[in-house]
């Protein structure tokens, strides 16, 4: 088995021009029957953006995340796919072997998790080829006999045994029971996906390698890799199916081949969730309370005006019309003082986390959004952005809009989903926010500075690009069981007015490191 996950993991990267994304995972360690996970974020907007609470208010940054919220993928090994209980693979085996085919969507679900889990393993095995790439190019010494090879072989025959026992596995159900024409369907379109992954994943890991030279070992774990990717694009070919890589065409149908099965495979990971007002229903019920002190405030003084004015007299229509008035005016007071408070003490909205399959409530996640003088940025946070002398002197000297997104999730570890050795399954959780609000004031992003040629004195102009840099800082806190632990990051999205440019990281003990958008 895999060894133990850390309890929250986090990724900020460029999802497009447009978007940036957050990838949480949580996973509770199952000692406490609940974990909690929270998460600020902190957005520094220049004031030349032309944002704020009320150009961009709370509806409209709601509207502009996009969240995507799914089990965790379940940690196997190629070994323990091949020959663990409780795999997919070998459950699927078991079914048919003993006849045990009803329901048949428990068969369609154990395909489409066996996809998933083989999808993780080739996922870290790029990685790996990734990582030691990077060491082996920086090291300069290339080693006389590379460990990658071993893995590359390791990894390669591996698939070849999952391919040959799936497909001999699916042969046998089409042709030995009455099965649906849709599960039969699904069945191929899992196995259509699982050859669109190995393919995916090996031929970027010969990618990577391209930092490599191409002789001795590198030569053989290149051709090792790509001859099951070209196997698994004859296998295609073979069955008539479109989704082919073409070196010349657009590839169209290829594309939206691989992010149609994509979504189908790994639909049995999203939760299903229900989003609650409950902010709203503590307002509404202060907002009654403050019609009612108004409204026995303006009763008050028309009953007082009763007793000392006559009622047919132009005193006792003013005293009521000034009654009213005043009475307008408390309650939209006590409004705005009961908004700011619940602004402040409560969450905006709730959101109930469901497990698809067995209907349970597996978690709740509450957030809230404030603005300007109502955020309270963190000290740590504030140390983090001392980078430069800009950032510096910014905070105080030069105008500038903080946004504050809070998140906090509360899991039920015992209501998560298992597999295997009684290890509950881990949640990710991804959030997109859109960040074209942010462009609309902008400048072009092109422009020209004049340019005096120091030998001739001639006269031309140079490209100037204008940017906005805003820095997007993050505190994340775990509290679970005895571990409670929170970290910071800082991010800077540099932006034009056509999106996001590049993604500036900032270590406290290291230089900033700079990712392009692809």
């Amino acid at each position: 088995m895999m060894g133990p996950q850390p309890l929250l993991q986090n990724r900020l990267d460029i999802h497009d021009r447009k978007q940036f994304e957050i990838k949480l995972e949580y996973q509770p360690s199952g000692v406490d029957p609940s974990s909690m996970y929270l998460v600020d974020a902190y957005l520094f907007l220049p004031a030349s953006l032309n944002v704020d609470e009320d150009t961009y208010p709370r509806a409209d940054f709601y509207a502009d995340i996009h969240n995507y919220v799914r089990l965790k993928t379940p940690m196997l090994s190629f070994d323990e796919i091949l020959t663990a209980e409780h795999s997919p693979l070998v459950r699927l085996e078991e079914k048919l072997q003993l006849g045990q085919l009803k329901p048949e969507a428990e068969l369609v679900y154990l395909a489409k998790m066996l996809s998933c889990v083989v999808r993780g393993c080739l996922r870290r095995f790029s990685r790996e080829v990734d990582e030691w790439c990077d060491k082996t190019a920086a090291g300069g010494d290339i080693p006389a006999e590379a460990p990658l090879e071993l893995r590359a072989q390791d990894s390669v025959r591996q698939v070849q045994k999952m391919f040959e026992r799936y497909r001999a596995l699916t042969a046998a159900l089409v042709s030995k029971f009455p099965l649906e024409e849709k599960t039969r369907a699904s069945l191929r379109l899992v196995d259509e996906y699982l050859s669109l992954s190995v393919e995916q994943f090996f031929r970027a890991a010969v990618a990577d390698m391209d930092r490599v030279p191409r002789t001795g070992p590198y030569t053989e774990v290149r051709k090792e890799l790509m001859a099951q990717v070209v196997a698994d694009e004859g296998y295609r070919k073979e069955h008539k199916l479109s989704s082919v890589l073409s070196p010349t065409g657009d590839n169209e149908e290829y594309m939206h081949r691989i992010g149609f099965l994509k979504k189908f495979c790994m639909n049995i990971l999203f939760l299903s969730v229900r989003r609650e007002e409950r902010r709203k229903g503590w307002e509404e019920a202060a907002f009654a309370v403050a019609a009612g002190v108004a409204m026995a405030f303006a009763t008050a003084v028309a009953f007082a005006a009763q007793l000392r004015v006559p009622q047919a007299s132009l005193n006792f229509f003013l005293v009521l019309v000034v009654g009213y008035m005043m009475k307008d005016r408390i309650k939209e007071g006590l409004r705005r003082i009961f908004s700011s408070y619940f602004s402040r003490y409560l969450f905006d909205r709730t959101t109930r986390i469901f497990d698809p399959v067995t209907k349970d409530e597996i978690g709740v996640c509450k957030e809230k959004v404030d603005y300007g003088v109502a955020v309270l940025v963190p000290q740590e946070i504030e140390a983090l952005r001392h980078t430069d002398d800009f950032v510096t002197v910014t905070q105080g000297e030069r105008a500038e809009t903080v946004i504050r997104y809070q998140k906090q999730i509360v899991l039920d570890s015992e209501l998560l989903p298992r597999m295997g050795g009684g290890i509950a399954g881990g949640v990710t959780d991804i959030i997109r926010l859109n960040i074209d609000r942010l462009l609309r004031d902008m400048d072009d992003p092109e422009g020209a500075i004049e340019y005096v040629d120091i030998e001739d004195f001639s006269v031309g102009r140079v490209k100037a690009a204008k940017s906005y840099q805003v820095d997007m800082a993050f505190r994340f806190t775990v509290d679970d069981g005895d571990v409670n632990k929170t970290s910071v990051q800082l991010v800077r999205l540099v932006l034009d007015r056509n999106g996001i440019k590049r993604m500036l990281r900032f270590d406290p003990e290291t230089a900033p490191a700079v990712r392009p958008v692809a």
